[in-house]
């Protein structure tokens, strides 16, 4: 359809300005689109099926594009043509309007391809460690070749090995991957320092809830019994002080941005630390918000420092280091699962996984109610989304942390009686799209699956204390930090 524009020109990031050509936005979009699938991956009845009346991937497309051109032409200031919208304000425009209908997955996808060609353009990564829209990845193929052997890679499939008994096996065969995984990331690292490589620290990084502390604390073992001894630093101690993070309509703050962090401060105390001073690190209060103190810290010769970070491939965080002090261990949670008996072609969402993981942990440990998890999450996507899903190619070691049998596990713990809001919860924020969208496809995907009951996900037995799992739904016996 037409629709007024006055823009004429854009403004490149040298600053230079080319002529507005609205054929490259709707190319941008639908490339995203096809990447995961097409528009139909995020088809919602009710919310954007009005939005598939015109008709095939390229019209939707076009019509979006549309949408992009009015609420860019918004601005008076867009008009002059010394001042046009930059690259970023488009891709940001772009961005806002296809969460704005819930086209999630598309925006996803467009969201990491985006952030990935920063990296690329900023040095941060190579071409070919460049992701794409992160989604497949070697890593995911592998997994859902994995699955499809195992007879888990749709519900129904899973469902089956729950109704017949023979959760066991799954979760005696998916903990043997793990834990080989784990064995070939010590393998690694000792590979290096045979090789001379002088690493000083090892990195454990990956997506929210991914269990990345489990895997810290179970690779540190293995290296412990090589001989190498370890010093680790909760970054945590880093947060810039409540007051300094401003809260948004819902009364809730930002804390998944790598800019939460003082990362200033965290690269010169490595590099202190790397050089052999001592340090005075932070101790900060999450019960006040602040900082309370300070903590003299110093690196042996002898020692390699443990980081365990969300954030911990973002590149400032390390500027100045050199590549052959670092060892860097990569974690998703990204089980690979079809809908339904797999017919449709759909994947169910691993990221929704981690949404429940990090739920309970919140409900469990934090004191933090699973509605406002669910109001947060965004933030937690627009996070990884930025700075750590586009440098996973950055890893010496990808792990699997996703769980085949992870819905299984988890769903006691949430339906029928458990800890999942219920519709009135939500009511309030019936125009917050996001968790909307999340709650209707989370309460469907639970409700299709064959959990299995609180005493058998307590039965150690079945699931062993040291598990990755053990991590979100308790009983571990490991000592987990942040759960302390």
């Amino acid at each position: 359809m037409n629709v007024q524009n006055r823009i004429r020109k854009v403004q490149k990031r040298d600053r230079s300005l080319v002529p507005f050509d609205q054929g490259r936005i709707v190319n941008a979009i639908l490339r995203a689109a096809r990447s995961v699938g097409g528009f139909a991956q995020d088809l919602l009845p009710g919310i954007n099926d009005k939005l598939f009346m015109f008709g095939d991937d390229e019209h939707i497309a076009e019509f979006l594009s549309d949408v992009v051109v009015i609420t860019l032409n918004r601005d008076p200031r867009h008009w002059i043509a010394n001042f046009p919208p930059t690259i970023e304000e488009i891709q940001d425009t772009v961005l806002h309007v296809l969460r704005s209908f819930g086209l999630v997955t598309v925006a996803d996808a467009y969201e990491c391809w985006r952030w990935g060609k920063y990296w690329v353009r900023a040095g941060a990564i190579t071409m070919e460690q460049f992701v794409g829209n992160g989604y497949p990845t070697k890593l995911h193929e592998e997994t859902l070749e994995w699955n499809r052997a195992h007879g888990c890679d749709t519900v129904e499939g899973l469902n089956e090995i729950v109704r017949s008994g023979k959760v066991k096996e799954l979760v005696e065969s998916a903990t043997e991957r793990y834990e080989r995984s784990l064995d070939e990331a010590a393998k690694k690292v000792l590979q290096r320092l045979e090789k001379g490589d002088e690493i000083r620290m090892i990195w454990i990084s990956g997506p929210s809830s991914s269990g990345k502390t489990t895997t810290t604390v179970k690779l540190t073992q293995r290296l412990e019994k090589e001989g190498l001894q370890f010093l680790m630093l909760n970054l945590d101690d880093y947060f810039w002080p409540v007051v300094e993070h401003p809260t948004d309509w819902l009364n809730d703050r930002n804390f998944e941005t790598p800019e939460a962090l003082d990362i200033q401060r965290i690269n010169q105390h490595l590099r202190a630390l790397l050089e052999g001073q001592t340090i005075d690190k932070p101790i900060y209060s999450f019960k006040e918000g602040k900082h309370v103190g300070t903590k003299p810290v110093r690196l042996r010769k002898d020692q390699i420092l443990l980081l365990d970070c969300l954030h911990g491939f973002y590149p400032p965080l390390t500027a100045g280091i050199p590549k052959e002090n670092m060892f860097r261990v990569y974690i998703e949670a990204a089980n690979m699962l079809y809908e339904g008996d797999g017919t449709t072609g759909r994947l169910t969402q691993f990221t929704d996984v981690r949404l429940l993981r990090r739920m309970l942990r919140d409900a469990t440990h934090r004191n933090h109610p699973p509605l406002h998890t669910l109001l947060h999450w965004h933030y937690v996507r627009a996070g990884e989304l930025f700075s750590i899903i586009p440098l996973m190619g950055l890893a010496d070691h990808q792990i699997q942390g996703g769980m085949p049998f992870d819905l299984a596990v988890l769903k006691p713990f949430f339906l029928p009686d458990g800890i999942w809001p219920r519709p009135e919860e939500l009511a309030p924020y019936g125009s917050f799209l996001d968790a909307q969208i999340r709650y209707r496809r989370v309460t469907q995907l639970l409700s299709q699956i064959a959990g299995l009951t609180l005493w058998e996900v307590q039965d150690h037995n079945l699931i062993p204390g040291d598990h990755l799992v053990r991590e979100f739904i308790g009983g571990s016996t490991l000592k987990i930090p942040h759960n302390e």
